[in-house]
């Protein structure tokens, strides 16, 4: 298939694990904070082609709960990009329609930086077209923990019978609670799993991985995962009778 994928087959929520920066990098002889640049670039083309094919929502998993165990140089440089990248992205997202949603223990960053996430997600608040939810100090577990503590703080208060606590109960509670689960993951950079990334949001998606190292990807890599999800029969439980039924 080409750009021209048929909508209904379209994912409605995609999901991204930016894999191989540093390994790109290194490859070209350079510091691993030239991937992460380079790397930055790849999501401006990515971000682009998601909302040139009318996605509902992308995704993207930018530093993980457990990157603080990286060298200390690269941490403080990626932490460095990402509030520079905010400051020079977010103006083109709000004319571009599009939503931020920045998901993850912001605490976590320095008051400079959470003060430029909240500017930034105020300032597209109202737009209504792609919702960019960057994935940021975070983890699946980390993220179904603080469910747990927001739904036993509701049951302690005498807001929420035990009896009443269900599977929306929790989703209610967990990042990313106003939209639709991840039907389609991507992961870039040859690596087959997902490192803590919305354990419970991607308990039904579509998996696809590719040894495309993020810097690289690019609108044709984005359109062959594509091709391949629209080829998927989601059955969810069911058998392909029923669903074809």
């Amino acid at each position: 298939m080409n750009s021209e994928t048929c909508t209904n087959k379209l994912p409605q929520h995609v999901a991204i694990i930016m894999d191989g920066n540093g390994r790109w990098s290194e490859q070209k002889g350079k510091h691993r904070v030239f991937g992460h640049k380079h790397g930055v670039k790849a999501l401006r083309r990515t971000i682009s082609f998601a909302a040139e094919q009318k996605i509902n929502a992308l995704t993207i998993f930018a530093f993980s709960s457990e990157n603080w165990k990286r060298p200390k140089q690269e941490v403080n440089m990626l932490m460095e990009l990402f509030f520079t990248v905010l400051g020079s992205e977010v103006k083109k997202l709000n004319q571009n329609n599009i939503k931020l949603n920045i998901i993850g223990d912001v605490s976590g960053f320095s008051n400079n930086l959470q003060k430029k996430i909240m500017v930034a997600q105020q300032l597209t608040e109202n737009n209504t077209g792609l919702v960019l939810s960057v994935a940021a100090n975070y983890g699946g577990r980390w993220d179904i923990t603080n469910a747990t503590k927001l739904i036993a703080q509701q049951v302690k208060d005498g807001e929420l019978n035990i009896d009443d606590i269900s599977e929306a109960t929790i989703t209610q509670s967990l990042s990313l609670y106003d939209l639709p689960d991840v039907d389609f993951m991507i992961r870039t950079g040859g690596d087959h799993r997902i490192s803590n990334f919305l354990l419970w949001q991607l308990s039904y998606a579509e998996l696809y991985f590719t040894n495309t190292l993020w810097p690289d990807f690019d609108a044709e890599d984005f359109q062959l995962a594509l091709d391949v999800f629209s080829g998927k029969e989601r059955r969810f439980g069911q058998t392909s009778a029923q669903v074809s039924g």
